[in-house]
């Protein structure tokens, strides 16, 4: 936005230079009803353009928050899922390590 304002403005006091520079320029006909048309309309489409690269630019930015926060959210079922499965694992391996006991048991006498 910052930079929206700084073109708007360089573009304005362009206009205002070339206006001034021009042979019929008088500080009188700066404020006769052609004029005051045309820099009302010069500022009209402006806030135009303004509004629609804003709004373009605000509607971008919550679609990458949004993804950025369905990424973490995928990134913390991952995690979550990943410790689930090495608990599941060690205890698979605790359950087939007793089973194997179980089957074999030495006797001593």
């Amino acid at each position: 936005m910052k930079n929206l304002h700084f073109i708007g403005f360089l573009l304005l006091g362009l206009a205002f230079l070339l206006y001034y520079i021009s042979p019929q320029f008088s500080w009188v006909k700066l404020v006769e009803p052609i004029s005051l048309m045309g820099i009302l309309a010069g500022i009209g489409i402006g806030l135009i353009i303004g509004g629609i690269v804003g709004y373009v630019s605000k509607g971008t930015a919550l679609k990458e928050e949004q993804k950025r926060k369905e990424l973490k959210q995928l990134r913390k079922d991952k995690e979550e899922l990943e410790k689930q499965t090495a608990k599941l694992t060690q205890e698979k391996q605790l359950q087939e390590s007793e089973s194997l006991k179980n089957e074999n048991p030495q006797s001593f006498y």
